[in-house]
C-alpha cells in the first residue's frame, strides 16, 4: 500500500513532459474544491436563515404545548395542572385562551387572533423580548391592555400613544340564541395598547396579546384555557420531558414540542435544504468529470513508467490501484481544500459580515447569516469522497484495458 500511495503522490505533484496535463490535474483538484467550498458556504447560509427564523417562532412558541384533542377548550380543573411541577425538567406553566375576534379602531378594523395570558407566560415564551414600540404591559392594576402585532397595528394605524381613542375588542357571544341587534350579539371591551411585538409577518399581522381575565369575561368562561404553555428547563431532554407530560396527560390531551407545532415549516425546510444539497451535488458530480480526463491522459503519459512496471513483474491489480489512488488523491485533496475555504469564508462573513444584504426594505438583519455545523462538513466529506470514488472506479476499466495494452518493448 505504501509503494502505491508514493507512486501516486509522484504521478500527482511531479512535473509532467505535457503541461496539459498538470494543467487538467489542476483544474480537476479546483473543480472538486469549488463544489464542495459552495456546498459548504450554502449550506450554512441556509442553516443561518433556518436558525434565524426558528429563533423568531420560538419567541413565539412555548417548548411543549398542551392542547385537547377535541374540541377548542378544556376545563383547567379536569387537568392536573399542579402535578406538572412535579415532572423532571418543567420550569413554569402558563394558562393560554384563544379566540377569534374583531379588533377596531377609529374608522378601521381587522380580524386578529386574540391570544389571553397569564403573568406566566413571558417565563416560558420570549415574546417580550420581541418589542419594537412600548413595553409588554397587559395588567396594572384593574386596567386591561393590549400588545398587538406589527402587522395588526400598521393595518390599523394604531398608536400607542394615543390616551384618547382606545382599541375595541368584539367577540361574538356564545349560546343558541342568535340576535341580529349589534349591542346584543357581541361581546365587547374598549382597551388602550400598551406596546406593538414584531418577530415574523404570519403572528405579526394576526395575533393580538391580551390578559386571560380579559378573555374570560369576554368569552364567558370560569376556568377554561385553549392550552397550556410550558418551558423545560436547559439541560433536560425535551422529548423525555414531553413522553412523561403525554403519560400524565392521557389520550384526551394531545402534547407537541416547537418541532410538531411547526412541523409544516419545519418539513418545508428540510426539503428546501435537501434539495438544494442534491442540485448542488450533481454540479459537482460535473466537476469531477476532468478527473476522468486527467487520469486517461496520465496512463497516455506514463506508458514508459508501466512497461517498466510490467518488465520488473509487476501484476496489474498493482498497476490499476496506482491510478486509483491518482485519481482519489485528487478528490481528496479537492475535497480538504474545498472545505477548508468554506470555513474560511463562512468564519470571515460571521465575524466580518463580509457581504450585506443588498435590496430594498428593512430587515431584522444586514449581513446574510451563517451557521456552520459539524455534522454538514462530515456529510460533505462523504459525499465528495462517493462520487471520487465512482468517478474513478467504472472509467477505470476502460482504462485498464488501455494499461494492458502497454507491454514492454
Amino acid at each position: 500500500m505504501k509503494l502505491i500511495l508514493f507512486i501516486a503522490k509522484r504521478y500527482l505533484l511531479a512535473k509532467k513532459s505535457h503541461n496539459a496535463i498538470n494543467i487538467i490535474t489542476l483544474v480537476s483538484v479546483i473543480g472538486v474544491a469549488v463544489g464542495t467550498m459552495a456546498l459548504v458556504i450554502v449550506l450554512s447560509v441556509f442553516n443561518g436563515f433556518e436558525k434565524l427564523i426558528m429563533g423568531l417562532f420560538n419567541a413565539f412558541n412555548p417548548d411543549i404545548e398542551i392542547t385537547v384533542k377535541h374540541g377548542k377548550t378544556f376545563h383547567i380543573e379536569e387537568f392536573p395542572a399542579e402535578d406538572l411541577k412535579n415532572i423532571p425538567g418543567v420550569a413554569e406553566y402558563s394558562k393560554v385562551l384563544e379566540e377569534t375576534a374583531l379588533l377596531t379602531y377609529r374608522e378601521r378594523q381587522h380580524l386578529v387572533r386574540l391570544r389571553g395570558i397569564d403573568d406566566n407566560y413571558t417565563k416560558v415564551t420570549g415574546v417580550d423580548t420581541m418589542m419594537v414600540e412600548g413595553e409588554f404591559l397587559l395588567t396594572h392594576g384593574d386596567g386591561n391592555y393590549l400588545v398587538l402585532g406589527q402587522g395588526v397595528a400598521h393595518v390599523l394605524n394604531a398608536n400607542v400613544n394615543d390616551y384618547l381613542n382606545p382599541l375595541t375588542i368584539y367577540i361574538p357571544r356564545r349560546g343558541p340564541g342568535v340576535t341580529m341587534h349589534p349591542s346584543q350579539a357581541f361581546n365587547a371591551s374598549s382597551n388602550f395598547a400598551s406596546g406593538v411585538f414584531g418577530m415574523q409577518s404570519e403572528y405579526d399581522m394576526e395575533y393580538v396579546f391580551a390578559p386571560i381575565r380579559l378573555m374570560n369575561h369576554l368569552l364567558e368562561y370560569e376556568n377554561r384555557v385553549s392550552a397550556l404553555a410550558l418551558s423545560v428547563d436547559p439541560g433536560y431532554n425535551v422529548n423525555r420531558v414531553q413522553r412523561q407530560i403525554e403519560n400524565l396527560a392521557g389520550e384526551k390531551y394531545e402534547v407537541k414540542n416547537r418541532l410538531q407545532q411547526q412541523e409544516f415549516l419545519y418539513k418545508v425546510m428540510r426539503s428546501e435544504k435537501f434539495a438544494i444539497f442534491l442540485i448542488l451535488t450533481f454540479v459537482l458530480v460535473i466537476a469531477t468529470f476532468n478527473v476522468i480526463g486527467s487520469l486517461t491522459m496520465l496512463v497516455i503519459e506514463k506508458k514508459k513508467d508501466i512497461s517498466v512496471l510490467w518488465s520488473m513483474g509487476a501484476r496489474k491489480e498493482l498497476i490499476r490501484k496506482i491510478f486509483f489512488a491518482e485519481g482519489m488523491l485528487i478528490s481528496t485533496t479537492g475535497a480538504i481544500t474545498g472545505l477548508f475555504l468554506g470555513w474560511l469564508v463562512c468564519f470571515l462573513q460571521i465575524h466580518f459580515d463580509l457581504i450585506t444584504i443588498q435590496a430594498a426594505g428593512t430587515y431584522i438583519i444586514d449581513a446574510y447569516p451563517v451557521d456552520m455545523r459539524w455534522t454538514d462538513f462530515v456529510y460533505i466529506f462523504f459525499t465528495v469522497i462517493l462520487i471520487g470514488f465512482l468517478s474513478v472506479i467504472l472509467p477505470l476499466k476502460r482504462l485498464f484495458v488501455m494499461i494492458q495494452n502497454i507491454r514492454p518493448e
